[in-house]
């Protein structure tokens, strides 16, 4: 199977060029100006962006969180990611306290394994770190190709590790080359703010926000990156929402540290005005929570400074159903939002189109800094000679609109209802076979495949 794409103007982290790029089987043999191959299929890409397929090194498909799963599946999650530009997703193996990493991983691939349409790796979220489990680390990274390690700093009693079990494990991680990653917020105060309202009668929404003030991340997003930087593990703290934790990440900077960090595409758009539309706020509950407009400007100045490196989704979708399940209580709506479809095309209309952020800066936060991050580069994150032929063709100049009727999430609304966005995903390859076309998906579950991810080195 071979594919010639003609006359694109191909967008990599690096360079901009009007070029030719041509496929045999899952790789980029050749890329220049007026190729000479004769190609069993031809794509004309004039006046249209070429750019590396996205990764979305955070989802959460088929999750079970508060008495549910999160609606997405990894078919039909993967499938809306490729509908969305976006070539391979990064899911959490969540561990259960008390059980092993192993029998985690396996759970995990009885849901992907045969069903993914897109490709898809997988981190480890550590829980419950013991000597059982430090043995494990090792097998994780050199058997299964697992090499980051996620921790939470919140949800206490079910996800939370405390700091003598993070500084152990970012001990262990370090040693066998992985990384360690962080929801880096602080668990008890957001507990005990969450008891004080609940306790005042204060139930909305509203008070989700409230009880998840910018201290509780800034607070956690410092002492993450002060245990990082003593261990020397390389670190990277995600959906990193708040002026007060970009500046704990600037400071780790400062220091030398090893700390990176990623936004999410609803942090750099959306705010907590949102909250305040009674139930109806609780299409954006997620954690941590939206912000204020002064933190989508800090956000976006730390895109373009280089202290966020990739803009993520934390895509874990619920039917307006299961939000329901709150509709008395803000601490029972089951925290999360629906975006890994939108991602690409709203990074694009609202940070390239707006001159907030260049065509090669969106190709590296939308790519290429995750492989490069969690071990995938040069494989996947770039157009390169020997690369796999993960290529999204875009027409930035479409217009179009929003919409829960029209995405390909299994969630019955829309954060962005309604949203005008300038720019749109055409055609999608996945290792060198057209998946997306004219808004029709050519694949079938079973077409993605696990990437398996070296270990982290030449961070960045």
């Amino acid at each position: 199977m071979s594919i010639l794409i003609k006359n694109g103007r191909i967008i990599t982290s690096a360079d901009d060029s009007v070029a030719d790029i041509y496929i045999e089987g899952e790789t980029i043999v050749a890329i220049g100006k007026n190729l000479d191959y004769q190609a069993g299929t031809v794509i004309d890409a004039s006046d249209k962006l070429v750019f590396p397929g996205g990764i979305d090194p955070h989802v959460h498909l088929s999750m079970p969180f508060m008495g549910t799963f999160s609606s997405d599946t990894y078919e039909t999650g993967t499938r809306a990611a490729l509908y969305g530009g976006t070539t391979t997703v990064i899911d959490f193996v969540l561990q259960t306290q008390g059980d092993s990493l192993k029998n985690a991983l396996a759970d995990w691939q009885s849901r992907a394994t045969g069903t993914a349409v897109g490709d898809y790796s997988f981190h480890m979220a550590v829980t419950d770190f013991n000597e059982d489990i430090k043995a494990e680390i090792k097998q994780m990274v050199e058997e299964e190709g697992i090499t980051s390690f996620k921790t939470f700093m919140a949800y206490k009693g079910a996800l939370m590790v405390d700091d003598r079990q993070m500084f152990d494990l970012m001990s262990e991680v370090k040693k066998q080359g992985g990384m360690v990653t962080a929801h880096a917020t602080n668990g008890d105060m957001i507990d005990l703010l969450v008891a004080k309202h609940r306790a005042q009668g204060k139930l909305s929404p509203l008070y989700h926000y409230l009880s998840q003030p910018e201290v509780t991340e800034a607070e956690a997003s410092n002492r993450f990156a002060q245990m990082a930087g003593y261990t020397g593990c390389p670190a990277y703290i995600v959906h990193l929402t708040c002026e007060g934790a970009l500046n704990a990440v600037r400071q780790a900077g400062a220091r030398n540290y090893q700390v990176f960090a990623e936004t999410c595409i609803q942090y750099l758009i959306l705010d907590a005005s949102l909250y305040e539309q009674d139930f109806e706020g609780a299409k954006w509950v997620m954690s941590p929570p939206l912000r204020q407009k002064k933190d989508q400007a800090a956000l976006w100045a730390g895109i373009n400074q280089g202290l966020l490196q990739v803009v993520a989704t934390d895509h874990c979708p619920f039917m307006w159903e299961q939000k329901l399940m709150g509709k008395n209580d803000f601490s029972k709506i089951p925290n999360g939002h629906p975006a890994i479809e939108n991602r690409i095309e709203l990074l694009y209309s609202e940070g390239v189109d707006k001159g907030k952020i260049s065509l090669s800066k969106f190709v590296e936060v939308s790519s290429t800094n995750a492989a490069k991050a969690f071990g995938m580069y040069p494989r996947k994150g770039t157009i390169a000679v020997g690369s796999d032929a993960d290529i999204v063709i875009f027409d930035p100049n479409e217009k179009h609109t929003l919409s829960a009727a029209t995405h390909h999430m299994n969630v019955d609304y829309s954060g962005y209802e309604g949203w005008q966005v300038a720019g749109k995903v055409k055609t999608v390859l996945l290792r060198g076979k057209v998946v997306i076309d004219n808004n029709q998906c050519l694949v079938q579950k079973g077409n993605g495949q696990f990437i398996k991810r070296n270990k982290v080195s030449n961070i960045l």
